[in-house]
């Protein structure tokens, strides 16, 4: 799934208006590979969906 981060810029994490590949949905939250390379879970509140092909579930 492709989501479009809406927050405010993080240049250290996430910038405004950027679409990220969520690599899994882990208990609601999405993982996503942010600008440091590294990936991390974020609530999905901060995102809009942009392509709704799913993502990997896991617990």
């Amino acid at each position: 799934m492709t989501v479009r981060f809406i927050g405010e810029n993080d240049p250290l994490g996430l910038l405004n208006g950027k679409a990220y590949e969520v690599i899994e949905i882990s208990e609601g939250w999405y993982r996503i590979v942010d600008e440091t390379d590294e990936d991390y879970l974020f609530p999905p509140e901060l995102f809009e969906i942009v392509d709704e092909n799913p993502a990997p579930q896991t617990a």
